[in-house]
């Protein structure tokens, strides 16, 4: 098993200080097994909503909830959109006979009945597959060959991984898509996820994606954004200021998850993986992926400028900017780009993460940093 042991931490203390929390994340990224730690699934105060029983139960929800104590757990409560009402009148009784711990598989964006419905009442915790925290440095390669989804991760050889990840991206698309209510063509969306897969790292660019799909923009724009709310891309928003430089003003998409990435690229082997094309931005992407969990900023941007100055993660954190470059190299070495960041962004310090095994500066205030140092404390970093 995999120690999931600071989150569930983090869970139960929104749990301690709210009234309803909402556990958000991708498809089978353990938010079910993490929730049955906290409520008994044979519990009358457990309703998963993949469960034709539970889904009749709360065909009167008012009826099936009002009357239970303690914490009641609702699973993929998407499915079920008008519950948000009555968990704004449920958590506002006093005294509170019961908390809510709701579990969901899109974005707060795409689940607008919980913001709008439970404003003020409601915090979020999002979750991922697993973290190089969580599984150890002595497995970086495996989490990133693999991903972070714990089935394709623990799976006993590399076929059966790649077979679990071919699977997933095939019911994502069959099942979970139309599940939400869209109804687009799997083929169509297949199609785009895997464009993005080669647009990996890369400025995107909505119109030329368009062409080469021969879509409308608004359709590509509509892909991506949906892919988004899913927990599937992330689109790296672009940082820019009056610096009097011509800056990067479009985003960068990243598939999340390198698993998955590397099956819709044909990558099945560890030797596949170093030689194909786009090894070097997959990297990146991992370790883009592996700092947000492990800092957890309050903002994450990049910042470039049509110059060629760049900066692959800009950290805004407790109102301090930190940078963070990604250098697959064996040891990495101060660049004019890095001191354009350190004084254009007017940064605290710069991190260059590496798959080295020693940290040691670069200048003042910019540190080479191994990538095994986010699977344990690497605060003093931050300082």
């Amino acid at each position: 098993m995999i120690d999931r042991t600071s989150l569930k931490q983090t869970l139960q203390r929104k749990i301690e200080t709210n009234r309803v929390v909402a556990l958000i994340g991708p498809r089978q990224c353990g938010k079910t097994t993490l929730a049955r730690d906290f409520v008994d699934p044979s519990s009358v105060n457990y309703f998963d909503l993949e469960n034709p029983l539970s889904l009749a139960s709360l065909d009167q929800p008012m009826t099936a909830l009002q009357d239970l104590t303690g914490l009641v757990v609702i699973d993929e409560i998407q499915r079920r959109p008008e519950i948000f009402q009555v968990l704004r009148v449920l958590a506002d009784r006093t005294p509170l006979p019961a908390r809510f711990l709701i579990l969901g598989s899109a974005s707060p964006q795409l689940m607008r009945q919980s913001s709008e419905s439970l404003a003020g009442r409601i915090s979020i915790v999002t979750m991922g597959g697993f973290s190089l925290e969580e599984v150890g440095d002595q497995a970086q390669g495996t989490l990133w060959r693999r991903g972070g989804f714990p089935l394709s991760f623990t799976a006993s050889d590399e076929e059966i991984s790649l077979d679990w990840r071919r699977d997933f991206i095939r019911t994502f698309l069959e099942r979970d898509i139309p599940q939400f209510g869209f109804s687009i063509p799997s083929t169509n969306l297949f199609r785009f996820w895997s464009l993005l897969a080669h647009y990996h790292g890369q400025i995107w660019n909505a119109a030329e994606a368009a062409r080469a799909l021969n879509v409308s923009e608004s359709t590509a724009r509509r892909y991506v954004d949906l892919l988004q709310d899913l927990f599937m891309v992330r689109l790296l928003q672009p940082w820019f200021a009056n610096l009097g430089k011509r800056q990067i003003k479009s985003p960068k998409v990243y598939i999340r998850d390198t698993g998955l990435l590397h099956a819709l690229l044909g990558v099945r082997t560890e030797q596949d993986l170093m030689l194909h094309p786009r090894s070097g931005a997959s990297w990146e992407g991992f370790v883009i992926e592996e700092v947000v969990k492990a800092t957890s900023p309050d903002e994450a941007y990049f910042w470039g400028t049509h110059s060629g100055a760049e900066l692959d993660l800009l950290l805004l954190k407790d109102g301090r900017r930190i940078g963070v470059e990604c250098k697959r190299v064996d040891a990495p070495r101060l660049s004019p780009s890095m001191r354009n960041a350190m004084q254009d962004l007017e940064l605290v310090k710069l991190l260059v993460i590496y798959p080295g095994s020693k940290p040691y500066p670069l200048a003042e205030r910019i540190q080479a940093v191994p990538l095994a140092r986010l699977a344990g404390d690497w605060t003093d970093f931050l300082d």
